[in-house]
């Protein structure tokens, strides 16, 4: 499974190969533009470069991928690098504060580039050609690989990959009336303000575009819609890693098992795995002497292809705090609770009513 979702192994591949041209080929026409003139003896291609072409290639979507800040911050970076290492003497205060200032300039700037930390790093330990080459280093070799990589992600997207380079979210549903009216699919649901409240309220950053997160969502909204047509079935609220426990079991082992699971009813089972009754610590408070078999109640059941609305009377009458779904043979498949039900009757997307 990928760390990001959304992608197949095939995107991967691809990514691993535009990343393998990209490289080698700001590499090898940065050796022939820079090799005669580089009487410092700088690096003709610089380290961080390799994280930005993971960004380029693997992630284009990503709002860090794109040319401005690829090319912007890394420049921007070194800048705050080079002028670090020229002011703080220790070189330990130097490399926070330009990392530290990086950042800052980036952010402000609309460019924040991961790969920008490590080039404000190198500018202050690189060594003495780096620090020899002074602020020019931020433009060769710096900003010539940026520019070199970022056109080689261009054409290779274009080419290759399908993807598109620079990003551009696909547009939402138009308006083709030519009127101020929002488009018929957008006038339901939630509102960008409602983006930027959940935004708001996780208190994370997300490395995606609000317009792309936009998109997004409204392509899961129609999804859950689409599914929300068909029929809720006990089998699609059910809990399915059902706790059970034998009728031969001591009251203490029913009790232990409620408590350590914190649920209210256990099916019971005979040795052959069917269903005879349930318990719950209402059942086994009512005689301290007595055993599983004659504590326990009868079973509410219901087959996992039942509609789910079946299940509101015996949940609601006060009858029962579970209906355990069982197959043909009565053997426990899941099991739904008083929480289940209500957390089905809440949700939009199904089609349960009471």
């Amino acid at each position: 499974m990928f760390i990001l979702p959304g992608t197949t192994l095939s995107d991967r591949l691809k990514a691993s190969l535009g990343a393998l041209t990209g490289i080698i080929l700001t590499g090898m026409l940065s050796a022939e533009l820079l090799g005669h003139a580089n009487s410092l003896v700088l690096p003709l291609l610089v380290a961080p470069m390799g994280a930005a072409a993971v960004l380029i290639f693997a992630v284009p979507a990503s709002p860090l991928a794109q040319p401005w800040p690829v090319i912007g911050g890394n420049i921007i970076s070194a800048i705050a690098g080079i002028a670090a290492a020229r002011l703080i003497p220790n070189p330990a205060l130097a490399a926070g504060i330009a990392v530290a200032a990086a950042i800052t300039l980036m952010s402000l700037t609309r460019s924040l580039h991961p790969p920008g930390g490590a080039v404000a790093l190198l500018c202050v330990l690189g060594g003495p050609s780096v620090s020899a080459a002074g602020f020019r280093f931020a433009l060769i070799p710096v900003g010539l690989n940026c520019l070199l990589l970022v056109g080689f992600g261009l054409l290779y997207h274009r080419l290759a990959s399908r993807h598109s380079y620079p990003h551009k979210p696909a547009p939402l549903t138009a308006n083709t009336h030519r009127t101020a009216d929002l488009p018929a699919p957008l006038r339901t649901g939630f509102r960008p303000e409602h983006i930027d409240a959940a935004l708001a309220d996780s208190g994370e950053s997300f490395d995606i575009s609000r317009d792309d997160l936009d998109r997004l969502l409204r392509r899961v909204e129609f999804h859950a819609a689409a599914q929300a047509s068909q029929p809720l079935t006990c089998a699609d609220i059910m809990s399915r890693d059902v706790i059970q426990i034998p009728e031969d079991a001591t009251p203490a082992a029913a009790r232990a098992l409620l408590l350590n699971h914190d649920v209210r009813t256990l099916p019971v089972t005979d040795a052959t795995g069917l269903v005879t009754g349930a318990i719950g610590l209402r059942e086994l408070s009512r005689d301290p002497a007595g055993t599983l078999l004659t504590l326990m109640a009868p079973a509410i059941t219901a087959r996992p292809n039942q509609p789910a609305s079946d299940l509101i009377a015996p949940l609601t009458d006060g009858s029962a705090r579970a209906v355990i779904i069982t197959n043909t043979t009565g053997r426990a498949q899941g099991i739904v609770t008083q929480t289940d039900l209500l957390a089905a009757l809440a949700n939009p997307f199904h089609q349960l009513k009471a």
